[in-house]
């Protein structure tokens, strides 16, 4: 077990010296995007808020953007375990290879393009598969982003040839093992870093979501933005939303109530919804702005989801020299998806 700071541990809480009746927490929560883009607007300040008002002012949420209170995106997940900071936003994905099970909800086309439908098929997954990989934490909400679109300079993509030789930004192992598929030089790196990398010439372009884009400025770093025709995304990534689990474990039982209450499912619906709303905001902010928006064909579609099979078979294949069930953690993430598409 890692041994926790006790130092840090303690600094998370003031002290009544009259009751524990008004004992008050103070949370210092942290993410590393922009405050105004859509997760930090629509799910991280209203929970937040939800907390505070639902504790009657015992807890206090902070949140900090930017990673102010210090590391790095990839790192984030050991600073909440370690206690450097009460609770975070977490990609797992930025670590590559040490949350292998958590991929199977990102494959390509795995996911529908309503984030909160893929976010309760996230947290499904979670509770089965993911939950003894973030035993050192405490998981408040899992969730995903909506579909990923490709974002370059120039004109939109139309078939799969005009990836060839494109220096495209992805996020995740799944992502770039897709663009690699696609035949473009896929290029790893955390979203903090994409805008510079985009104004200094490192990438052509990258993959993100609509709703990222305004933040990024991706309305004036790029041209065009291509989405897949249907209703399954490009690709998808998973997120987790998590505190110190001593922290968490140290709060008297009618404040864990608290956080309990705005957990599980619900939260990591809320999540997702938050990123389905900033979406719409995202691309409509694009088409004001004069960027060229695409769809490609159904049949330049199905070449990519052919392609994101290879993918997918490569992947089991991998999961399986690890020790792991591939084609049953495909299946599993599959189930989940299914089971959770809203009914028309």
């Amino acid at each position: 077990m890692h041994l926790i700071k006790h130092a840090a541990f303690a600094a998370a809480f003031t002290l009544s010296a009259t009751s524990s009746i008004a004992q008050e927490v103070t949370l210092r929560f942290q993410h590393f995007v922009s405050p105004t883009s859509a997760n930090p607007t629509y799910f991280m300040q209203p929970w937040a808020d939800a907390i505070e008002e639902q504790s009657n002012g015992r807890i206090k949420v902070e949140i900090y953007p930017f990673m102010q209170l210090g590391g790095s995106a990839p790192n984030q997940y050991d600073l909440i375990r370690d206690g450097a900071i009460d609770g975070g936003w977490v990609v797992p994905a930025y670590q590559p290879n040490r949350f292998p099970e958590a991929e199977a909800l990102e494959l390509p086309f795995m996911t529908t393009k309503s984030a909160e439908e893929a976010s309760a098929a996230a947290w499904v997954y979670t509770q089965d598969y993911l939950m003894d990989d973030f035993q050192d934490v405490h998981v408040i909400a899992a969730h995903m982003h909506g579909p990923g679109i490709v974002h370059k300079r120039g004109g939109a993509i139309e078939t799969v040839e005009d990836f060839a030789g494109l220096k495209l930004r992805g996020p995740s192992r799944p992502a770039t093992m897709l663009l690699d598929e696609l035949g473009a030089t896929p290029i790893g790196m955390p979203v903090p870093q994409f805008p510079e990398a985009l104004s200094k010439g490192v990438v052509d372009g990258g993959v993100i979501t609509w709703e990222m884009s305004p933040s990024l400025k991706l309305n004036e770093l790029t041209d065009s933005h291509t989405d897949v025709a249907g209703d399954r995304a490009l690709y998808n990534l998973y997120f987790i939303w998590a505190m110190n689990k001593d922290v968490y474990n140290g709060m008297p039982e009618d404040l864990r109530a608290i956080i309990d209450a705005n957990s599980g499912m619900m939260a990591s619906m809320w999540a997702g919804n938050a990123h389905d709303t900033g979406d719409a905001v995202g691309r409509d902010v694009m088409i004001a702005d004069g960027n060229e928006i695409a769809t490609l064909s159904e049949e330049e579609t199905a070449r990519i989801v052919a392609l994101g099979e290879n993918v997918t078979a490569h992947w089991i294949s991998e999961m399986n020299d690890k020790g792991f069930d591939g084609a049953a953690l495909v299946a599993a993430a599959q189930a989940a998806v299914a089971d959770n598409i809203a009914d028309e």
